[in-house]
C-alpha cells in the first residue's frame, strides 16, 4: 500500500521496517511463551534451575525452549494457513474467557477483595522469600528470627543490625484492596525510579534513614530504569496486532472490505480493552505492588490470575495460548510481506524470496523469517525486544498515515478510497512524492522565471542533438559520453532528435525512438530530459528544438551536435545545409554551439586518461568557452590527469613575450592551472578569422549591453580590457571593448594604437566581409587561412587527447555554405579528436567571484 502511494522506493524501506517488526513481535511473543510457562505453569521443566540470584538462567532456557518452540511453529505455518486459521479460533475462546475473568475479579473485588498480603518495613517493600510471618516480633516478644536474621549479622562479642530495619516498624497491608479502596486515586500520578531502586509505598510513613546497601537484597528492586517514552516502547508491541489482517489479505476473501471493517473493529476493541484495564487494575492494585515486575512482595505470584474471578489458572492459560497465537500468526504474516516485497522488484536480492511452494505459500521467505526470529530469541529478554519492534511498527504506522494525507492533499486522480478513513486504491502505482515533486518544481520554475540570468551564473546547458538510425537507435553514442563528462551529472541536458515525416505515421517511430534514447542516456549515466520531434523536415525540426526545447527560465544555452562526417557523399547531399542552418539557428538564439568532429573517437566514461593534453586553441577570443570547457571536463574522472595548454596567436611584429606574460597573470587571477604557448604567424594566414571577427564588432558592442551587467561592472570590465590591452585580432573590436571580450589579451599598447590608425584607413576603403568577396578571392584567402592554421595546430598538437577550437561563423551569403563547410574540413584535417567552439555572446568567464 505504502509503494503504491507514496512511491516504491518509501515502500521497499518501511516494508522492510515493517517485515522485521512483525517478525521481531514473533519472537517477543515466543519469549512471552516460555516465560509463562517456566515461571507459572511448570517450574520444574527449567533445564537451567532458576534462581533469584541467577537471572542469566532464566535466558537460557528461553534460549533452548525458544528455539525449539520457532522450529515447531514453522513447521506448523509451512504445513498450512488452513492450520493456523483453525488454532487462530481455539487461541482467541482462551483470550475472551482470560478477558471475562478479569472483568469478573474486578467486580467480585469491590465487595470481596482476595486475601493477598504484602509486607513494608517503614514504607519499602520487603521480598517474601522464606518470611511466612510479616512481624519483627512473634507472641512474647519472641523475635522473628527469620526476619532478624536478614537484617542483623551476628558475632560471639555483638550483634550488629541494619539502622533502618531498627527504626522503622513492619507492617503488612492487602496488595489487591479492591476497587472500591479508593488506590486509584494514590495510583494516578507518574513514580519513575533508577535502576536497583527500593520500591516503596508513598502513603506509609517512615522513620528517615539509607540502610546499608548490604542489606538491600532483601527489598524489592526494579530491575530497569523506567521513564516514559521507554514504558511506550515496551508496551506498544501489545497493540500491533490491529493490522494482522492488513497483513494476511491475500488470504481474505474480500479484502476491500473485510480489512478496513476488521481493522477498525480491532482497534476499536483492543482500545477499550487495553484502556479499560490499566484504569481497572490502578483502581483494585497497590502502585507499589504494580512495580514489582516479577511479583517477590507476594512470593512470585502472578497478580493478575489472583485478581481474577474464578481461577488464576484461567489467566495463566489463556495468557500462554494468546502469546502462542500472537507467534503464530506473526511467523504466518511477516513472510507473506516479505513475499509481496520481493516480487515488487524494489529490492533486487530480495527476489529470490518471492518464490515458495507451487500455491503460492511463501517457503523462503519463511525460512528467513525464522531465521531472523531467533536472533531475537537469542537476545532472550522482553524489556530488550519489545523497544526494537516498536520502532519498527511506529514507522510503519506513521508512512500509512502520511500516504493517505498527502494523496488526499495532492488530490492524485488515481486516489478513490471507497472507505473514506481511508482505503487505498488498487488501480495503479501512484506516486504522492512525484505529486509533491511536481508541486515543487512548478514553484522553483515561477521563482527563477523572473529577471534575466546573470552573466557570472552561466553554465552551460546543454542540448544535444542526436541522430538515429533506421532501426531508431542513436547513431553516435559518444555523444552523450562526452555530455556526461562535461556536465559530471549536473546542471541540465536536453537530449534532442528529430524524425522525418508526420506524427500521425510516426507516432509509434517516435515512441521507439524515445525509449532508445532513454535507454542510452540510462547507461551512459546521463541524467537529463529527452525531446523526440516529429518534422517533415529535419532541418526545421531542428530549429524547433533551438527554439522551443526546456521549460521556462530551465532552457539551454548550448547546443552540442556531430559533425556531418557523410556531407560530400552523394547519398546525403543535404546534410551540410542542414549543419550550416544549425550554426546559423544556434547563432540567432544566441546560444553555444559545440560540434565534435570524429565524435566516435571519443573516450566512454569508462575509459581513463593516465596522461596526455587538452589543447585549447584561442584565436578568436571570445568570452572565455574555450577554457570554460576543459576545466569542466578535467572535473570528470576520464580527463581529471590531462593537461591544458592554451595556445594564443600573435602577429610578427607583436610583443609576444609580454603576451604570454599577461595571459599567465589573467589564467592566475581565474584559479585555471594552464600551460600558455604563444604562436607566432603573418597576419595573412589568420585573415579569416580577423576579417569576420571586424564585422562582428557591431554585434559584440550590443552584447555588453544585453548582458545585464551594472554600469560599474561594465566600466570594470572595459577597464582590464585596456589595461591589459586585450585587444581583439581585428582592430575594430579592440575600440568596441565589448564585456564578453575581456579576456582579449593578444595585442600590446603600442600595436593597439597603431590599429587604432589603421581601421580608419581600412573604413575609408570600404572594408567588406570577406565572405561576400568575390569567389576566387574569397575562397584562396579561406583556404590558405585554413591551410596554415592546420600545419601550425598539427605541428603542436597532433598527439593531443584533445584539441579546441574556435569555430568561424557561416556566410551570410548561403551561396558560400560549401565553401566554409571545406573550409572547417581544411582547419581540421590530421586531427583525432576535434571540439570546435562557437560562442553564443552570452557566456564569459570572469576573474570576480
Amino acid at each position: 500500500m505504502i509503494s503504491r502511494s507514496l512511491g516504491p522506493e518509501f515502500g521497499g524501506a518501511v516494508g522492510l521496517c515493517f517485515y522485521l517488526g512483525t517478525t521481531f513481535a514473533g519472537a517477543m511473543y515466543i519469549l512471552g511463551t516460555i516465560e509463562i510457562l517456566l515461571t507459572y505453569i511448570s517450574p520444574n521443566a527449567a533445564i537451567f534451575p532458576i534462581e533469584q540470584d541467577d537471572p542469566q538462567a532464566m535466558l537460557n532456557n528461553m534460549r533452548i525452549y525458544g528455539t525449539c518452540i520457532i522450529a515447531m511453529m514453522a513447521i506448523v505455518v509451512f504445513v498450512g494457513v488452513k492450520y493456523v486459521n483453525k488454532l487462530a479460533l481455539v487461541f482467541l475462546a482462551c483470550v475472551i474467557l482470560s478477558i471475562m475473568a478479569i472483568y469478573a475479579g474486578v467486580i467480585k473485588s469491590a465487595f470481596d477483595p482476595p486475601d493477598f498480603p504484602m509486607c513494608l518495613l517503614g514504607n519499602r517493600v520487603l521480598a517474601k522469600r522464606n518470611l511466612e510471618i510479616c512481624a519483627k516480633y512473634i507472641s512474647n516478644n519472641t523475635i522473628n528470627e527469620a526476619l532478624w536474621n536478614k537484617f542483623c549479622i551476628t558475632t560471639n562479642e555483638s550483634t550488629t543490625c541494619d539502622p533502618y530495619f531498627m527504626a522503622n516498624n513492619i507492617t503488612e497491608i492487602q496488595g489487591i484492596p479492591g476497587v472500591a479502596s479508593g488506590v486509584l486515586l494514590d495510583n494516578l500520578w507518574s513514580a519513575y525510579s533508577q535502576k536497583g531502586s527500593i520500591i516503596e509505598r508513598n502513603q506509609t510513613s517512615s522513620v528517615a534513614g539509607e540502610g546499608q546497601k548490604t542489606y538491600s537484597q532483601h527489598y524489592v528492586l526494579t530491575d530497569i530504569m523506567t521513564y516514559f517514552t521507554m514504558l511506550v516502547g515496551i508496551y506498544f508491541p501489545s497493540v500491533t496486532g490491529i493490522m494482522a489482517g492488513s497483513n494476511r489479505s491475500g488470504d481474505l476473501k474480500d479484502a476491500q472490505k473485510s480489512i478496513p471493517f476488521g481493522t477498525i473493529l480491532a482497534i476499536a476493541t483492543t482500545s477499550f480493552i487495553y484502556l479499560s484495564c490499566v484504569v481497572l487494575f490502578g483502581a483494585c492494585i497497590e502502585g507499589a505492588l504494580l512495580r514489582d515486575k516479577f511479583g517477590e512482595a507476594v512470593s512470585g505470584q502472578l497478580v493478575i490470575g489472583t485478581l481474577a474471578w474464578p481461577s488464576p489458572w484461567v489467566i495463566v492459560i489463556g495468557s500462554f495460548f494468546s502469546t502462542c497465537g500472537a507467534g503464530l500468526q506473526s511467523l504466518t504474516g511477516a513472510p507473506r510481506l516479505l513475499q509481496a516485497i520481493a516480487r515488487d522488484g524494489i529490492v533486487p536480492f530480495l527476489q529470490v524470496f518471492g518464490h515458495g511452494k507451487a500455491n503460492g505459500e511463501p517457503t523462503w521467505a519463511l525460512l528467513l523469517t525464522a531465521g531472523i526470529c531467533e536472533i531475537g530469541i537469542l537476545i532472550a529478554s522482553l524489556d530488550s525486544v519489545a523497544p526494537i519492534l516498536s520502532m519498527f511498527f511506529l514507522m510503519c504506522y506513521m508512512f500509512v498515515n502520511l500516504a493517505c494525507a498527502l494523496q488526499t492533499l495532492l488530490r492524485t486522480p488515481n486516489w478513490r478510497p471507497r472507505f473514506k478513513y481511508y482505503h487505498w486504491a488498487e488501480k495503479e502505482w501512484g506516486d504522492g512524492i512525484r505529486g509533491l515533486s511536481l508541486n515543487a518544481a512548478r514553484y522553483a520554475l515561477l521563482r527563477v522565471e523572473h529577471g534575466a540570468t546573470h552573466t557570472k551564473n552561466w553554465r552551460p546547458q546543454i542540448l544535444v542533438l542526436v541522430n538515429l538510425d533506421s532501426e531508431q537507435n542513436v547513431k553516435h553514442p559518444r555523444l552523450l559520453s562526452l555530455t556526461t563528462q562535461l556536465k559530471a551529472g549536473k546542471g541540465l541536458t536536453i537530449v534532442g532528435s528529430v524524425l522525418q515525416g508526420t506524427f500521425l505515421d510516426k507516432h509509434v517511430e517516435a515512441q521507439k525512438g524515445e525509449e532508445n534514447i532513454k535507454a542510452l542516456m540510462t547507461t551512459e549515466k546521463t541524467k537529463g530530459f529527452c525531446q523526440l520531434v516529429v518534422s517533415p523536415s529535419v532541418r526545421d525540426g531542428i530549429s524547433h528544438l533551438i527554439q522551443s526545447a526546456g521549460l521556462g527560465a530551465m532552457k539551454h544555452n548550448t547546443v552540442l551536435m556531430a559533425w556531418p562526417h557523410s556531407w560530400k557523399q552523394p547519398t546525403d547531399p543535404y546534410s551540410w545545409k542542414t549543419f550550416v542552418d544549425t550554426v546559423r539557428d544556434a547563432t540567432s538564439a544566441q546560444q553555444a554551439l559545440l560540434v565534435a568532429k570524429n565524435i566516435d573517437s571519443f573516450p566512454t566514461s569508462q575509459e581513463r586518461f593516465a596522461d596526455g593534453n587538452i589543447d585549447i586553441w584561442w584565436i578568436v577570443h571570445d568570452g572565455g568557452m574555450l577554457m570554460l570547457l576543459p576545466f569542466l571536463l578535467r572535473q570528470h574522472k576520464v580527463w581529471r590527469k590531462c593537461r591544458m595548454r592554451i595556445f594564443t596567436v600573435a602577429q610578427m611584429d607583436d610583443n609576444s613575450i609580454q603576451m604570454k606574460k599577461d595571459l599567465q597573470m589573467f589564467l592566475y587571477h581565474l584559479r585555471l592551472d594552464a600551460e600558455v604557448e604563444v604562436v607566432e604567424m603573418f597576419e595573412n594566414d589568420i585573415s579569416a578569422f580577423t576579417y569576420e571577427k571586424t564585422l562582428m564588432m557591431e554585434q559584440r558592442s550590443q552584447m555588453l549591453k544585453q548582458m545585464q551587467l551594472s554600469k560599474n561592472e561594465r566600466e570594470r570590465e572595459a577597464q582590464i580590457i585596456h589595461d591589459r590591452n586585450t585587444a581583439s585580432h581585428s582592430t575594430v573590436a579592440a575600440k568596441s571593448s565589448a564585456a564578453p571580450e575581456k579576456i582579449q589579451m593578444t595585442w600590446t599598447k603600442e600595436k593597439l594604437i597603431a590599429e587604432k590608425h589603421k581601421v580608419k584607413d581600412l573604413n575609408a576603403a570600404g572594408y567588406r566581409d570577406i565572405f561576400n568577396m568575390k569567389p576566387n578571392q574569397s575562397n584562396v584567402r579561406r583556404m590558405h587561412t585554413a591551410v596554415k592554421l592546420n600545419e601550425v595546430v598539427l605541428n603542436r598538437s597532433q598527439n593531443a587527447q584533445l584539441v579546441l577550437l574556435n569555430m568561424p561563423g557561416p556566410p551570410k551569403n548561403k551561396q558560400g555554405d560549401e565553401n566554409y563547410m571545406e573550409f572547417l574540413e581544411v582547419l581540421t584535417e590530421g586531427l583525432n579528436k576535434v571540439l570546435l567552439v562557437r560562442g553564443g555572446g552570452r557566456e564569459v568567464i570572469t576573474i570576480y567571484s
